[in-house]
């Protein structure tokens, strides 16, 4: 099968903690009145599409709910605000008024419970995965369960996306098309400390109590961080040239300019000013559907070169 693949390296939370003043740095360029974020000519995810999941390994239903309703909330106004709906509304500013629209919905579920590929996956094994979803119109997440190793996994990634042309869809009308797929690992047990902050204690840096998670589950609270982060980045930056700064192969891009910041009166260390369930005791920065709460990273906001935040 032929296939381009690009990653999208997620800057760990470590790193801005370690390099405090390259985060310090970047907090000015998006204050700045340049745009941080390049466009490079390329065409971004528009009209409906529909978000086809690959749960690989063991999940529970609870599990799956979590992003599932995620998913729903992106496009479900919300009676009660800030809501993830609105989050979203960020990545619209990338488009033209003469580009169509983006429409994200919730699309298939695959399980792969079994493991069928071992519980020790490469990149190649991972567009293997997201080749089972729907070729056109789709963006293909593979999520995978928290005793699954990926290659990079906690060591310089939490997550990556890019995009490959499947043997589902060779041509369509006389073209050659791709189909833009993500990966999320659930960091539960192999590296909250990295992909799950500020749910967890980070590994390097301030050690400032984690706080609760408000789907009470860290891991999968975390893997819907880093979901939002890479469906921001590919909707603007679904193949490779798009929106982004920097290296094409290690790009900042919509959420990763803005990575660790969640709220106003952000720094290293601190997630922001969120806001807190007087019931649970837990952070959020967004209401979803069923009653839903997330906390979700701040889009970089082309119209004022600056990291919007919901709160």
């Amino acid at each position: 099968m032929a296939f381009t693949h690009r990653l999208l390296h997620l800057l760990f939370i470590f790193s801005i903690f370690h390099l405090s003043l390259g985060a310090r740095r970047l907090t000015e360029l998006v204050q700045d009145s340049s745009n941080l974020l390049h466009y490079h000519n390329g065409p971004l995810l528009t009209g409906k599409i529909s978000v086809n999941f690959i749960w690989y390994g063991a999940f529970k239903p609870s599990q799956k709910a979590i992003v599932s309703d995620f998913i729903s909330s992106l496009s479900t106004k919300s009676p009660v605000e800030p809501s993830v709906a609105t989050w979203w509304k960020t990545t619209e500013k990338y488009h033209t008024k003469s580009t169509p629209s983006l429409s994200l919905r919730l699309g298939k579920h695959i399980s792969d419970d079994s493991y069928s590929l071992g519980k020790s996956l490469t990149d190649e094994h991972l567009v293997q995965l997201a080749s089972q979803g729907e070729s056109y119109d789709a963006v293909n997440v593979v999520l995978t369960a928290s005793d699954v190793a990926v290659d990079g996994f906690c060591s310089s990634r939490c997550g990556s996306h890019g995009s490959a042309s499947g043997s589902k869809l060779k041509h369509v009308k006389g073209k050659n098309y791709k189909f833009a797929y993500i990966w999320v690992g659930n960091s539960e047990t192999q590296c909250p400390g990295q992909c799950a902050w500020p749910f967890h204690q980070p590994i390097y840096g301030p050690q400032a109590a984690p706080l609760v998670a408000p789907n009470n589950d860290v891991g999968m609270d975390g893997l819907v961080i880093n979901l939002g982060s890479l469906l921001a980045g590919t909707a603007t930056n679904p193949f490779g040239n798009g929106y982004y700064q920097g290296d094409a192969d290690a790009p900042l891009e919509a959420a990763s300019a803005c990575s660790g910041v969640y709220a106003k009166g952000a720094y290293p260390g601190y997630a922001g000013d969120l806001l807190v369930d007087s019931t649970t005791g837990a952070s959020y920065n967004a209401h979803g559907t069923n009653g839903r709460k997330y906390l979700l990273p701040a889009l970089y906001d082309p119209s004022t070169s600056k990291c919007s935040t919901l709160v």
